[in-house]
């Protein structure tokens, strides 16, 4: 596919900024379409109605229940293991993100992309329906997958060249084990990286301007990257008494 090295960060922010995951004021990295399990009601973004999409060009909201897989343990767990999500011998990333907190991971495309912790999987989407003539946000993320961790907060990776057979919505994950690969799907702007985010899973909500992320992910990841376990779910759980679950931002 024609492997780029995108480990040099320094070199490739001015090119993140002329569009795509790192454009400074315009919608980056966004959630894709919900793939439910086949017990799971599918919550408002996931959507895919014909009628919906040609009168509005998006997904449309419904009164439909919490997906039970877009929910942390009923107990969330405290001392988990922690891995750092992108297994590859060259990589790199910034401890900032233009517009919201996240973290772009810069590798090779094809580096496997694994579980931050143990968990289930929660959203996946394996199509990349992004268009720049299209929505700016619900469909940033191209091929992602999000893991609702044991410890209670939601593991979000986006801009997968794949994702693994075995990995569906419902499916239980372990700390380390393979969810896909690195790519450059949906608005990476043809930059193989791993767009990273920590949030709540905001039950019900499934908000992709939530899970693309809340708080800052690099002190985390310097702590895995060292074979540290820094535990962000203390940090998720003050940010969400604080802000709930927010509604969908204007003009996204």
């Amino acid at each position: 596919m024609g492997r780029r090295r995108g480990y040099a960060v320094l070199l490739l922010v001015p090119l993140l900024a002329a569009g795509g995951c790192g454009a400074p004021g315009a919608p980056t990295d966004a959630g894709p379409p919900v793939v439910a399990s086949p017990t799971a009601v599918t919550s408002p973004t996931a959507t895919d109605s014909p009628t919906a999409a040609a009168t509005t060009g998006e997904p449309t909201a419904t009164s439909a229940a919490p997906d039970l897989t877009d929910q942390p343990a009923a107990t969330p767990r405290k001392g988990l293991p922690h891995v750092f999500p992108v297994r590859a011998r060259k990589v790199a990333y910034h401890p900032t993100h233009s517009a919201y907190p996240g973290t772009d991971i810069f590798a090779d495309c094809g580096e496997p992309v694994v579980a931050v912790t143990d968990g289930t999987v929660g959203e996946v989407s394996r199509r990349d329906r992004y268009k720049k003539s299209g929505p700016q946000g619900p469909y940033n993320g191209g091929l992602s997958v999000s893991v609702i961790g044991d410890d209670g907060v939601r593991y979000y990776g986006s801009h997968l060249t794949e994702i693994a057979e075995d990995i569906d919505a419902g499916v239980r994950v372990r700390a380390g084990q393979r969810l896909g690969t690195v790519g450059r799907t949906g608005n990476a702007n043809n930059v193989c990286h791993l767009h990273f985010g920590i949030s709540p899973p905001c039950p019900g909500e499934d908000g992709w301007w939530i899970r693309r992320g809340v708080v800052w992910p690099a002190p985390y990841l310097d702590s895995w990257r060292k074979g540290g376990n820094r535990e962000p779910a203390a940090e998720v759980a003050a940010w969400h008494r604080k802000h709930g679950c927010p509604t969908k931002p204007p003009a996204r």
